[in-house]
């Protein structure tokens, strides 16, 4: 039989992995009907899914946080990649980032359709416990889902693929629509939801691994997605009234008990600041995250801690050639939005640096991955996980839900939560009667640096508001081109239209 694809449209590739803390090895130049014959190669298998995870965190600093108010990156030559996704050009459909989306997104999905199709096939004569077959099979299809989700939020209409493909066959599959992404996702994640352990029942040598509370964490962000306003694109917003299906999904998660809200002790306030601590990873503030470990051979750890940090930071610190070429400022906009005392800013900003040569940075940028005590030998080498879904974020999407009119109080589900997480910032807890608008400006804060700024404003409808505002008020260089709703999603990549001319329709806008 023929080596599979997978890259879609781009090449052929093995299945390969590269371990993050979970136990990963290369599968080697093997075809899949040969290697699936002993219990460890599935396991190096669905490992091999977990790979692609890798480069997530970096994605969403790109895609979502540069694409933002957060942050106003407008470099000094106008030559960097992050330029054109920050200024909305029409001309990046061979940027690198929105490549790197496309290409690491179906390299996942290629893997888990594989992993699924043998399990199929050779699953129960390789593996006899039934359970562990199960989980395998419900690992992949959140894996699959989460890709998948991750490109109908950046690129609209995708091929939907659900099995191995051989190269002519990838040739003929056009773009489904987003409502039939989002079939497959949907079947995914409630498979998954149903056959995934709790995150407790793994042994610490597999933390990391997909729980049924992520699976229920990821499908309510789902439903939430799909129900944001179409914009008039084919984008991720649906239209739908799904409000109500996600609160059920996050109540389950809330009332489990195995998650909990990190709360002040005394007048202390580092509670926020511990979440992320290099020592306390894997806290029960932490439903999904992406696991990373340094010091191995390849590298594992991870590259998003200094993607937004200078280098001149470092090195004003004594410890150079750490961090990206050039700043990428935090904008005006959100560092005027902190109400003083709020110890988020702190913890998330640097506001400035000197370096000996008696170079001073005034403006201020984003270090909230940074200790400067565990700086790694290699900057693509950084020992800390990457949180994708996190306690704080499941009670306050709740939160939105009940203000889009889903069950649930305004006084306990939406002020008393928005408060808690005030107080948790060192600020007064006194809100009352909170918007939505009030709302995602407190999410805005409390998830700075961590990639979702851009999507909460598609998701809420607010983009087409807060973004021509802000370059209005913030773009002092007159740098970015006028919001378009079409800049909701970016282009399909020049290298996929190149492929096999006429089947895919490059998005509108660009």
């Amino acid at each position: 039989m023929k080596k599979l694809i997978y890259i879609l449209l781009a090449g052929t590739t093995l299945i390969t992995s590269c371990k993050k803390s979970l136990d990963q090895q290369p599968i080697s130049n093997n075809t899949t009907d040969t290697y699936f014959s002993a219990p460890n190669d599935f396991l190096q298998g669905i490992n091999a899914v977990y790979n692609d995870l890798r480069t997530y965190p970096d994605r969403l600093l790109n895609l979502s946080e540069t694409r933002s108010d957060n942050l106003y990156a407008v470099s000094e030559g106008g030559v960097r990649d992050w330029e054109g996704i920050n200024s909305f050009f029409k001309t990046i459909a061979a940027n690198p980032y929105v490549e790197e989306a496309w290409s690491k997104d179906f390299n996942g999905i290629s893997r888990a359709n594989t992993l699924l199709d043998q399990l199929a096939k050779n699953g129960a004569a390789v593996i006899p416990d039934a359970t562990l077959r199960s989980r395998y099979e419900a690992e992949a299809k959140f894996l699959r889902a989460f890709y998948y989700f991750d490109l109908v939020r950046t690129f609209g209409k995708v091929p939907v693929i659900d099995h191995p493909v051989l190269t002519d066959e990838a040739l003929n599959i056009p773009r489904g629509s987003v409502a039939e992404v989002y079939a497959l996702i949907l079947s995914d994640l409630q498979f998954a939801a149903d056959n995934l352990p709790l995150a407790s029942a793994y042994s610490t040598a597999d933390r990391g691994r997909a729980s049924k509370h992520a699976a229920k964490s990821l499908l309510a962000l789902v439903y939430m997605t799909r129900s944001g306003p179409t914009y008039s694109i084919e984008g991720p917003g649906l239209g739908l009234n799904e409000w109500s299906l996600a609160v059920a999904q996050l109540n389950e998660v809330i009332s489990s008990g195995q998650y909990t809200f990190a709360t002040n002790t005394g007048t202390a306030t580092t509670a926020y600041s511990s979440i992320f601590g290099y020592t306390n990873e894997n806290n029960r503030e932490v439903v999904f995250n992406v696991e990373f470990a340094t010091g191995s051979n390849p590298q594992l750890g991870a590259t998003y801690p200094w993607l937004l940090v200078p280098d001149g930071y470092f090195q004003s610190l004594g410890q150079p050639n750490q961090g990206g070429l050039e700043i990428r400022p935090v904008s005006n906009n959100l560092l005027n939005s902190y109400e003083t005392g709020d110890v988020r800013k702190a913890f998330t900003i640097q506001a400035g640096y000197a370096i000996p040569r008696g170079i001073t940075e005034t403006r201020s940028f984003y270090k909230k991955f940074i200790d400067i005590s565990r700086v790694p030998a290699s900057r693509t080498d950084w020992p800390i996980n990457f949180i994708v879904l996190r306690y704080t974020d499941i009670l306050l999407l709740k939160a939105e839900c009940v203000l889009h009119g889903a069950a649930g109080s305004q006084t306990t589900d939406v002020d008393a939560v928005v408060n808690n997480v005030r107080i948790r910032a060192g600020l007064a807890g006194n809100r009352a009667n909170i918007t939505l608008p009030q709302l995602m400006e407190e999410r805005r804060k409390e998830f700075a640096s961590e990639g979702s700024r851009w999507h909460d404003l598609v998701r809420s409808g607010l983009v087409t508001t807060v973004i021509p505002a802000w370059i209005a008020a913030d773009d002092v260089r007159k740098q970015i081109q006028a919001f378009s709703p079409n800049y909701i999603i970016y282009p399909v990549p020049q290298s996929q239209l190149d492929v096999k001319s006429g089947l895919y329709t490059q998005n509108a806008g660009y």
